[in-house]
């Protein structure tokens, strides 16, 4: 019966039952059968109710049913309830085609997250956790120059990435969760890539941090510090801007942030954690950032935004490979049969 994923559906397109009763030429009662599984659309029904919730017909026949194990929001207190429920209908959507995709090969080829084996037991200052961003570098071979793609390098390492499209005023601040034991990471496609790239690398210090952090240490400021050193390492930090400084000018942190990907605002917080800057100038900053409004929005170019090609990637190889064909492949990526069809003459190329 379809009743469950209608109910997703609806709650992720935020039609109402009578709004989406109307485009489907039924009453809003007869909505409110079909999601209690009272009654059955027809063909024609179910095709009017797929075009209106934008899906494919495929979507409320879907095998598999995912479980968002351990949801951990990082939301605002002003987060409206009905953002958030559309939100995780999105998500549900994302991860079961994922899941399916996943079952589909024989042999998934995304790895497991592991934390690295050399990782401390127990983590006791702050200024440890710069240590263990540059550690997490070093294993996964990042150097200490800027991680361009920030997406791809999580999910290279086994997290993966969902980006949803659903909150349209940026009033969500992400969420962590995990599929089948892998953990996903889900960020807003319509943030800035700064903010962005801040929460997936907050997310993964949470992954690593946990359970290792001492009494005397806050988690959320822990994997705040971890942020910035991961983008940021301090090294990089004293090359750039010197050991001391008794004033920083908006330009540097402007270049800095769209070298590094790091926001201006997190870039002299940065730079206060590593005592290049005193708690005096951090605060006159805090205070110039306020007056000008840089706080809500920070001036000039926005950093570019990120988003996930793993997926697409991997729907495409699956295809490729002759493991689904063209029309598994077309319900898996939410579009029309006749776009995948013409795929191979744009692959030649």
């Amino acid at each position: 019966m379809i009743g469950e994923r209608l109910i997703r559906a609806r709650a992720a397109s935020g039609l109402s039952m009578k709004a989406l009763g109307e485009a489907a030429g039924v009453s809003a009662n007869m909505i409110k059968k079909y999601e209690h599984d009272i009654s059955m659309p027809s063909s024609g029904v179910l095709i009017k109710l797929s075009k209106a919730l934008q899906v494919r017909s495929e979507y409320f026949f879907r095998p598999s049913k995912v479980k968002l194990s351990a949801v951990e929001y990082r939301k605002r207190a002003n987060t409206p309830k009905g953002v958030l429920k559309r939100i995780e209908a999105d998500v549900l959507d994302q991860a079961e085609r994922w899941e399916e995709l996943s079952n589909l090969w024989p042999n998934f080829p995304v790895p497991d997250f592991a934390a690295p084996d050399s990782l401390p037991a127990q983590v006791n200052t702050l200024e440890e956790i710069d240590g263990i961003a540059d550690l997490i570098r070093q294993e996964w071979q990042l150097g200490l120059n800027p991680i361009t793609d920030l997406i791809d390098t999580l999910e290279l390492n086994g997290i993966l990435v969902i980006v949803t499209a659903v909150d349209e005023d940026a009033k969500f601040d992400g969420l962590q969760t995990s599929i089948s034991g892998k953990p996903v990471i889900v960020v807003s496609a319509n943030w800035p890539g700064d903010r962005q790239r801040f929460t997936l690398a907050h997310e993964l210090g949470h992954l690593l941090l946990h359970d290792r952090l001492s009494d005397s240490l806050e988690e959320e400021s822990a994997c705040n510090r971890f942020a910035s050193a991961f983008l940021l390492p301090a090294s990089s930090m004293f090359k750039q801007l010197g050991t001391k400084r008794h004033k920083l000018e908006p330009q540097e942190l402007y270049l800095l942030k769209h070298e590094y990907g790091l926001s201006m605002q997190g870039c002299f917080h940065h730079a206060a954690n590593l005592n290049i800057i005193n708690a005096t100038v951090r605060k006159s900053l805090i205070i110039n950032f306020s007056k000008k409004g840089w706080r809500k929005q920070e001036p000039g170019t926005a950093y570019p935004k990120e988003t996930t090609l793993l997926f697409k990637q991997l729907v495409y190889r699956a295809l490729g490979e002759g493991i689904i064909g063209e029309s598994k492949a077309a319900e898996l990526l939410v579009m029309p049969i006749v776009k995948i069809a013409e795929m191979p003459a744009l692959r030649i190329i």
